[in-house]
């Protein structure tokens, strides 16, 4: 995604005879409307499914206005899901296992109890005795073993189990590459690209703009420079047909910290000669402005 400027520079300037004129009927600056822009690019690399959004068309953040094919990606997810499907079956149960142990051990706990009352009536040897409580033992360390040997085992089956888990996370992610999602508010400007063309990771799809707030971006001579300041506000003047000029409110947003000679659309050739300073206003658009479109500024009454 890729930000740049979008403007015509057609100034209307009859500019620099601003350095040597007084009269209140010239303004300070002339120039013209221009609005940043956003080249939506291409995340994902496939045939556009859906992309049905159209020239003018206003945008909010975050809405998906297309798609790019994820059959590919969707198969390979199955893919790995299946070997994931495979792992999870070879997991090993200790339950039954040890539940059968259990029972032998109760049981023996049972006969040794029985074996130790009748010893103490003298009705068993020590040695019937001894032999139940080894029995208790032995049975004792087999289910410590097998949950050992069963954990163990288990523990390499999930550790096979991460790298497939991580396989679906990046395909997710992909998927989610091949949705577009508009990322700011504004119009849109250019369509690069039509349904069922192929896009490709960096593939241009669309420009877009905030048409809301424009960028006047205009010229004036050093000595007219002095009267205004970055963050002053100035008043913008637009035609307004036979009524002459309408005004808008600016504030000054960018001050060029070098001359340049005046733009060769300046009609005269002794205009051309001389050297302008470019400065930039930040204009809320009430809806009657458009890129290119020309406007002066005057700095007079300016106010932070």
């Amino acid at each position: 995604m890729q930000q740049q400027v979008v403007y015509f520079l057609f100034p209307v300037l009859t500019l620099f005879l601003l350095a040597s004129c007084s009269s209140k009927e010239k303004s300070d600056a002339y120039g013209n409307f221009e609005a940043v822009s956003v080249t939506v690019s291409a995340e994902g690399t496939g045939k556009l499914i859906t992309f049905e959004l159209q020239e003018g068309q206003e945008l909010k953040n975050g809405i998906q206005v297309g798609i790019i094919d994820t059959v590919q990606l969707y198969l390979e997810k199955l893919s790995v899901a299946a070997k994931l499907d495979a792992l999870n079956g070879k997991l090993q149960e200790a339950a039954p296992e040890i539940a059968i142990l259990l029972e032998q051990k109760q049981n023996a706990l049972r006969e040794r109890n029985r074996t130790e009352t009748l010893y103490k009536e003298k009705a068993a040897t020590k040695k019937q005795l001894d032999d139940l409580n080894g029995q208790l033992d032995v049975l004792n360390q087999q289910i410590n073993s097998t949950k050992s040997r069963i954990g163990i085992a288990n523990r390499g089956i999930l550790s096979e189990r991460k790298p497939l888990l991580a396989q679906i996370e990046i395909i997710n992610s992909r998927i989610r590459d091949h949705q577009i999602i508009n990322p700011v508010d504004g119009t849109v400007l250019t369509k690069i690209m039509e349904p069922s063309e192929f896009a490709s990771i960096g593939s241009p799809l669309y420009k877009i703009a905030d048409l809301d707030h424009l960028k006047l971006r205009a010229y004036t001579s050093a000595t007219l420079l002095q009267k205004t300041k970055l963050g002053a506000i100035v008043t913008v003047l637009i035609d307004d047909g036979d009524n002459g000029y309408r005004s808008l409110e600016g504030r000054v947003s960018w001050i060029s910290g070098e001359a340049e000679f005046t733009p060769k659309t300046i009609e005269t050739k002794e205009e051309r000669v001389n050297l302008v300073y470019a400065l930039e206003v930040d204009v809320q658009n009430d809806g009657s402005l458009k890129i290119g479109m020309p406007a002066e500024v005057n700095f007079d009454n300016i106010s932070d």
